[in-house]
């Protein structure tokens, strides 16, 4: 968690702990009270359900999307539409090619595990990890739609390789669920991420099948399409020209919806995106 906190919970079971508590965050706490106190079990619940309730909005909108491509709608006017909704609003409302990281899916499973202890249904936690499994295939599903079963002897550039931007976590990242299913299929992949190769070196160093590139337009070079799977900042703004002139085929497969449909199909690309016509 990056200062400033939205706010400090303690979870303390006698008066005396949480004086001290509170005189050791004071330094902390001092434009106005973060601090919320309260019994163990409620805190360890608070932190659970935190998480919980964000992985359940980025399911929902997942779930979303899918729907709004079979109806023919486009899912970022949606989105725009519920997020003016104050009860609602645009934090975690978009979609993309599922979550990762260390949170997210610890915490999803560890109260679904909670509930079995107590002997307590929770579907909707079932739920939300299984949309969440099922959108890191979706990727997959784009690139074999697009270019057939058979993916040997053919080569896709893959953008962002850390399960979010401004961190080189590869944990549960959409990347390598997209990655080993592109391999499975005789697949070569050339990858470039801004701060997460040394992590990708850790994790597939022996992997003939990965040419990790210094830079993102290496990586389309000579490959059959561009999937992107982290919005960084940097890819937000390519040169398309030289990425089409790079490519085999003018192919995108956008897992974070971060181009305008019109403007990548005016530069002569196919584009394929998550929840849009």
């Amino acid at each position: 968690m990056t200062w400033p906190w939205d706010r400090i919970i303690i979870g303390v079971d006698n008066v005396a702990a949480a004086e001290r508590m509170r005189v050791l965050y004071a330094p902390f706490n001092r434009n106005h009270d973060r601090l919320i106190i309260m019994d163990p079990p409620s805190a360890e619940l608070t932190k659970y359900a935190a998480n919980v309730m964000l992985a359940t909005k980025i399911s929902l909108m997942n779930e979303l999307a899918g729907l709004a491509e079979r109806m023919g709608a486009d899912i970022e006017q949606v989105r725009r539409g519920i997020g003016a909704d104050p009860r609602i609003g645009y934090a975690f409302i978009y979609p993309g090619c599922g979550y990762g990281g260390s949170c997210f899916p610890k915490d999803v499973r560890a109260l679904e595990y909670s509930a079995r202890q107590y002997d307590f249904d929770a579907p909707l936690l079932a739920a939300v990890e299984k949309v969440n499994d099922r959108q890191k295939g979706l990727l997959e599903q784009k690139v074999v739609r697009a270019l057939g079963e058979d993916l040997t002897g053919k080569t896709i550039a893959v953008w962002g390789l850390a399960f979010k931007p401004n961190t080189d976590d590869m944990r549960e990242a959409p990347s390598r669920v997209l990655m080993e299913a592109l391999w499975r299929r005789g697949a070569q992949v050339q990858a470039y991420d801004p701060v997460a190769m040394e992590e990708a070196r850790r994790i597939y160093g022996g992997e003939p099948a990965l040419r990790l590139c210094s830079d993102p337009y290496m990586a389309c070079e000579g490959a059959e399409a561009l999937v992107i799977c982290t919005e960084w900042q940097q890819f937000r703004s390519p040169d398309f020209v030289r990425m089409r002139s790079l490519l085999r085929q003018p192919l995108i497969v956008d897992g974070r919806n971060i181009y305008d449909p019109a403007v990548v199909r005016a530069e002569g690309f196919a584009y394929h995106a998550i929840g849009r016509p």
